[in-house]
């Protein structure tokens, strides 16, 4: 018999209100609601539409994780309204919770956003199996476990956008692929069916649109519903560009090598060191920046930098983990 107790608790839901058709400006409005433990966000979406006002819009589907369609931002923090406990949600914020889309600037009506942009970038990375299978073949193309294995997290994706739009260079470069389209390709690059390869690499290459202007900020592992983890994929695609030698010598592979370089030296990362080699005559201009936070101690200068106790075990390790010279 469970000895689970269902609890009550008020709480004050600041939400999200916005008519592209009517409104100039969003604006927002208060529910204060008694909420049970039982409940989830999808649950408070519904109670808000069929008890408050009719004309609240937002999407939902299957209410299990599945489809994607619920995901929304609760103080911030891009959930799936299904699959969010309001327990959870109290626990974790308190008892005064914003409720917003994913993106607030493609906000077509209140919880509902246009995800076109969305969409574009994950159908230019070629989504799909591209392979030249004979009409009648001889034999099957046996993948092994573990080549599957490589795949597996990746096909968890339910495309919800949550990711997406949570990334930072998204919402400032509106090129940029994003971290959903990143881990779609990553899951066609690991198929070892796939016979685009090359091609989709170089795609992922370019500088502005490509993985290169990933900042690593991890905010696309802590949105993903499913643990997708696209910062994951998107590790394993920069591996690839320079184990496959597309990557070419420019500002952000060099500042990957940089990186490396800098921890193969003194076993802790020297910034300034980094900056220079990735910029190299172009670090000129960052000068005066450079000069304040010297002055402010934010920079340490070469020869104060401390080496590592255990450097010899980290240049070991450097050593076997990569291949890129620039």
């Amino acid at each position: 018999m469970s000895t689970n107790t269902i609890t009550t608790q008020k709480v004050n839901f600041k939400v999200f209100r916005f008519n592209a058709d009517e409104d100039y400006l969003p604006y927002y409005e208060d529910y204060n609601m008694e909420v049970t433990s039982e409940e989830v966000v999808l649950d408070i979406l519904n109670r808000i539409k069929w008890d408050h006002d009719g004309s609240f819009s937002y999407r939902r589907s299957c209410r299990h994780g599945i489809c994607g369609a619920c995901a929304i931002k609760v103080n911030g923090r891009s959930t799936l309204a299904c699959k969010e406990s309001m327990k959870d949600m109290v626990d974790l914020f308190g008892s005064e919770l914003i409720i917003e889309p994913l993106s607030k600037k493609r906000a077509v009506k209140d919880m509902i956003i246009d995800k076109g942009d969305f969409w574009e970038k994950h159908d230019a990375i070629h989504p799909y199996l591209i392979s030249d299978v004979h009409e009648n073949p001889e034999h099957e193309h046996i993948v092994t476990p573990a080549e599957a294995e490589e795949l597996n997290d990746a096909d968890l994706c339910i495309q919800c956008g949550a990711c997406h739009y949570a990334c930072p260079v998204v919402e400032i470069n509106e090129d940029f692929f994003g971290p959903a389209a990143f881990a779609k390709a990553y899951r066609f690059e690991a198929d070892v069916r796939d016979d685009a390869h090359d091609e989709r690499l170089q795609e992922l290459h370019q500088e502005k649109q490509g993985l290169w202007d990933c900042v690593k900020c991890f905010e696309c592992a802590e949105a993903c519903p499913k643990d997708v983890n696209p910062i994951d994929k998107i590790t394993k695609l920069h591996q690839m560009l320079f184990q496959e030698g597309v990557a070419t010598s420019n500002v952000a592979t060099r500042h990957a090598v940089g990186f490396k370089h800098s921890i193969a030296k003194n076993g802790v990362l020297d910034e300034g060191g980094m900056v220079l080699y990735s910029e190299r005559a172009a670090v000129v201009k960052h000068i005066p920046l450079a000069l304040k936070m010297f002055r402010k101690g934010k920079i340490v200068p070469p020869w104060g930098i401390t080496k590592s106790e255990n450097l010899d075990e980290i240049q070991k390790l450097v050593k076997s983990s990569s291949t890129a010279k620039f």
